[in-house]
């Protein structure tokens, strides 16, 4: 799982601390580093706790700049609106006078997205969690999405796919009301294949034609690849040919 330091603009190679910001848990992973380590999260928590939290977590590494996936929409580089399922503060706040480090932020579905893809097409990431996170990557160009904030039934898209939608429905009816989403999007943005990731994926049965499960530890690569400098969404890096 761990990844090659990244070049810097000074040609020096860099390590990169990844932090993959969920509703349920928070976790990071160094270069060099093969396993991820974690802390819980929640719906009180703030983007300052967030940042004691992994700089605790975080305690023996070291690293030279921060790449941070944050369930929220971002504008201009900087967090727009809190998450939903997390706590306030999160909105403007300035995450690299907070690290100490270089850092650059990404929508976290967004950056599972980029971790993910290996080309061959048009594809729609959506990560079922505590709420639902959806991207979009076209020919190495990423484009986050709000999908799950979308009028779906009687309320919103992630009511229903949510964590809290499948507590309320159950996993059947959870998963049929999935698999209602991933055709109603398939139809309007007409990707060639989906990819789900998130904690809850892992609880679907046989998944529908052109749609696969990814990896979430896909978050950490996607963190990595923030830092290549490539032209294309906040720079992702194409697989080197084997």
């Amino acid at each position: 799982m761990g990844e090659r330091a990244q070049t810097g603009q000074n040609g020096l190679m860099q390590r990169v601390l990844v932090v993959d910001v969920g509703g349920s848990h928070v976790k990071i992973l160094v270069t060099g580093e093969e396993v991820p380590r974690r802390a819980e999260s929640g719906p009180t928590l703030t983007a300052a706790q967030m940042v004691e939290i992994v700089k605790k977590l975080a305690v023996g590494w070291e690293w030279d700049v921060v790449s941070v996936g944050i369930p929220s929409p971002l504008h201009g580089g900087r967090v727009a609106a809190d998450p939903a399922n997390l706590g306030n503060g999160w909105a403007g706040f300035d995450f690299e006078a907070a690290f100490g480090k270089p850092t650059r932020l990404a929508n976290d579905a967004a950056m599972q997205a980029l971790g993910t893809y290996e080309g061959g097409g048009r594809m729609l990431f959506l990560g079922l969690g505590t709420g639902l996170g959806s991207a979009l990557v076209d020919d190495w160009v990423v484009e986050p999405m709000e999908l799950a904030h979308m009028r779906f039934r009687k309320a919103t898209v992630e009511d229903y796919v949510g964590e809290a939608g499948l507590k309320r429905l159950g996993r059947e009816r959870w998963q049929r009301r999935v698999f209602e989403t991933i055709e109603m999007f398939s139809a309007a943005l007409e990707p060639d294949y989906v990819v789900l990731g998130g904690g809850n994926a892992k609880k679907l049965g046989e998944l529908p034609p052109n749609v696969r499960l990814g990896a979430n530890t896909k978050a950490f690569l996607g963190g990595f690849r923030l830092w290549d400098d490539v032209p294309g969404a906040g720079a992702m890096q194409r697989p080197e040919p084997s």
